[in-house]
């Protein structure tokens, strides 16, 4: 375990060689990957979410692609599909395959797909197959997505569903850099050198540091945070008495597991050997804001669910 913190350390640096001043997102970036899980990018356009994704590819030696999706973008176009062919042997079948079998995807402006086109991708994040012609194919190991979307262009897109933006891990938001980090990068990226990503670990490593993942212990207080935490943002069974006049609905049980595996991910990127609360508090918000929602009065008073989950974790 300590191996790999070292190791892990080595790819926190080389992402930050090329990603200046995102820190908190290259790490939650990471806990996703290393949690076995996917990931929604959410922030305007020209923050670097396409150049994050591709420098994670290769910084984690894992095989990506991208696919920009557009509101005609077909499900075969992301799945594959079967083509005839014709040949010495006669007429026969042959699959294609679509770019989803990769090991790390990016859905770019996944809400300008149509909902069939969103359900296809996400049926293939939530099974690890797709079905094409009647025959199940298995996507490659790992395989992880991360999508991107624009919260200021709402014209001509096709929001996720409650029930698919669960099969998210984090929902993480890119808030534009700092003073200091924005004159940085505007020196590194516009010279006539710039940083590229290099290679540090291979797909097996990432295997095997999410295996570490799921071995490490959990203390439990920790899990008594996560369950308090998580029931409480519920409005069946509210951590105090106004908020079930403020939610619509709250996290099922998806967001503690998020939290189980998130928590463990993050004290590995830091060498530490359990998770902690403060773990869980970093977490709780990318974990839980796409897992619950105000009812019309509270957003019509101006709450906000940052607040909320705020005011959740200040308890644990």
């Amino acid at each position: 375990m300590v191996a790999m913190s070292s190791r892990l350390a080595s790819v926190r640096a080389a992402v930050g060689d090329v990603i200046i001043g995102q820190a908190a997102v290259v790490d939650q970036a990471l806990v996703a990957i290393l949690s076995g899980g996917h990931a929604l990018l959410t922030g305007v356009p020209g923050l670097g979410k396409t150049r994050l994704v591709e420098t994670l590819g290769v910084v984690l030696g894992l095989g990506a692609r991208r696919v920009q999706f557009t509101p005609d973008l077909m499900p075969s176009d992301i799945l594959g599909s079967e083509v005839l062919d014709e040949g010495p042997e006669g007429r026969r079948f042959r699959f294609i395959p679509g770019p989803v079998f990769t090991e790390l995807l990016m859905a770019d402006e996944i809400n300008r797909a149509s909902p069939r086109t969103q359900s296809a991708l996400l049926q293939a994040m939530a099974e690890g197959a797709v079905a094409v012609a009647g025959e199940n194919r298995a996507l490659p190991v790992p395989f992880h997505v991360l999508a991107t979307q624009n919260p200021i262009e709402q014209e001509g897109t096709y929001p996720l569903p409650e029930a698919q933006l669960d099969r998210f891990l984090l929902d993480i938001r890119i808030d534009y850099p700092a003073a200091a980090d924005e004159r940085a990068m505007l020196l590194a990226t516009t010279g006539v050198r710039q940083a590229k990503p290099a290679p540090v670990l291979t797909a097996s490593d990432v295997m095997a540091a999410q295996a570490l993942v799921r071995a490490m212990p959990v203390g439990t207080k920790v899990v008594d945070g996560i369950m308090a935490l998580v029931r409480g943002a519920r409005p069946e069974s509210p951590a105090w008495g106004e908020l079930r006049g403020q939610l619509a609905w709250g996290p099922g049980p998806r967001a503690a597991q998020a939290l189980m595996l998130g928590v463990r991910a993050q004290a590995l990127l830091d060498g530490r050997l359990a998770p902690s609360l403060d773990d869980v508090a970093a977490l709780a918000l990318p974990a839980l804001r796409h897992r619950m929602a105000l009812n019309f009065a509270a957003q019509s008073e101006g709450i906000k669910l940052e607040d909320i989950i705020g005011r959740l974790t200040a308890a644990l």
